[in-house]
């Protein structure tokens, strides 16, 4: 398993570069069915879009429910190269997906540990098992390139923009 996780999140890192080097947040998501095949990838594009809700995790699902043919995508894992926000959280939860794997935290937004558990809230009807640090150094190290060529740039040239790792 460990080794599969591995492969999927080199993946994500794929996607995650395809975001960077469009001019998004280096976020990217890979999901894989029970049996381990992948089903979607995708990177952030909320800027490309003009979609505040086009996050990886977002797209993945819908690429995934897609190709299913199903909004529920039981026994599914998903590797996401940084820890999903509440709204993604949200989406996993709906969605039924039954692991998700993640590289680096987010102490700002995170909602699988770090600011929040939603995938493990009692309150709700399904849990989300979560393994954390798969590959986090490169997932960090790519983040904070991001931003640290972001820094360079002017204000105006990115707004809304919020460096979280520096």
């Amino acid at each position: 398993m460990r080794q599969d996780l591995y492969y999927l999140m080199t993946q994500a890192l794929v996607e995650a570069k395809k975001a960077f080097s469009r001019g998004e947040v280096p976020v990217g998501a890979v999901l894989a069915g029970p049996e381990g095949r992948i089903l979607a990838k995708a990177h952030n594009q909320p800027i490309a879009l003009k979609d505040p809700t086009a996050h990886a995790e977002i797209l993945v699902l819908r690429k995934a429910g897609s190709a299913c043919r199903n909004y529920r995508l039981s026994g599914a894992t998903i590797a996401v190269t940084v820890e999903p926000c509440p709204m993604c959280m949200g989406a996993l939860i709906n969605a039924r997906v039954a692991r998700l794997v993640f590289g680096i935290h987010d102490p700002k937004a995170g909602a699988a540990g770090s600011l929040y558990n939603l995938g493990q809230d009692d309150r709700l009807n399904h849990r989300v098992e979560v393994i954390t640090g798969i590959m986090e150094e490169d997932c960090l190290a790519l983040m904070k390139d991001f931003f640290r060529a972001r820094r360079k740039k002017s204000v105006t040239e990115y707004p809304g923009e919020v460096p979280k790792w520096s």
